[in-house]
């Protein structure tokens, strides 16, 4: 549960990509009991990976309009679909583009397919995404916030995803961009960069030793999918209305030592 006020986020309507599982539902999750007015689910499932109810009509059993749209966010135009869907709740204020891939794989062994396909779900997703959402925006003359979801592997690096450590290194440029344009329109980005979050996709696809990273964390342990989600919540909220362009690491510590070397997003 949220420690946010429940109209904190009265009014707004959020999109979050990869919304069905992990961090992209407990972000949308967390938006509606912070007080969004709606929320729109886009993914490539509606199931969630975890299990349980879908995000959607959890949040609809909440009292939160919500909306699942399905969506590959490697095409443009899945993209604007799910902006598109918030319409009908009054417009897009709020968009989280939180679809992603993790990969392991040996830099010598990556092939072209192998690139393509981590950059375009983590990087070209993450693009389309948020240029939809702020299209919206500046069209419908709506101040707003976009989250990023970039990584710590975005500044560290690792040996082991070579593929995902560029990737997240260029939505964390991305978001300096996008800051930089889209503030004189009303519209705040910034980024968060998570670490070890114990979510299917960290714990299944990376395949990681639990015992062996944990040692390597500051805080000694793998980190929660809400506690990222709050900090997408604060970034998007009222609270953070003068913060733009910024970069907000939840990795126990990890960066600040240079010891964290599997991180997710």
């Amino acid at each position: 549960m949220t420690g946010f006020a429940p109209d904190l986020l009265s009014g707004h309507v959020a999109v979050v990509t990869g919304g069905a599982s992990g961090l992209g539902r407990e972000t949308a999750l967390r938006l509606g009991e912070a007080g969004a007015a709606a929320v729109v689910v886009a993914d490539i499932r509606k199931d969630p990976r975890e299990g349980g109810v879908p995000t959607d009509e959890l949040l609809e059993q909440h009292g939160v309009r919500s909306t699942f749209v399905r969506c590959d966010v490697t095409s443009v135009g899945d993209c604007s679909a799910a902006v598109e869907a918030a319409g009908v709740y009054g417009g897009v204020t709020i968009m989280v583009p939180a679809a992603g891939i993790l990969r392991q794989e040996n830099v010598l062994a990556v092939t072209e397919s192998d690139l393509d396909r981590t950059m375009d779900v983590n990087v070209k997703g993450a693009f389309f995404s948020a240029q939809a959402a702020a299209r919206s925006m500046v069209d419908g003359r709506r101040s707003g916030s976009i989250v990023m979801v970039s990584s710590v592997a975005g500044q560290l690096g690792s040996a082991s995803m070579p593929t995902y450590n560029m990737s997240k290194g260029a939505v964390r440029m991305l978001t300096y961009s996008l800051a930089a344009s889209l503030g004189p329109q009303g519209i705040r980005v910034n980024a968060v960069h998570p670490g070890i979050i114990r979510t299917a996709m960290t714990v299944t696809d990376g395949a990681l030793v639990q015992e062996q990273e944990e040692a390597a964390i500051p805080l000694r342990r793998f980190g929660d999918p809400g506690e990222v989600a709050d900090a997408i919540v604060y970034l998007a909220s009222p609270l953070a209305s003068y913060v733009n362009g910024a970069s907000l690491f939840i990795d126990g510590g990890a960066h600040s030592t240079k010891a964290g070397r599997q991180p997710t997003g």
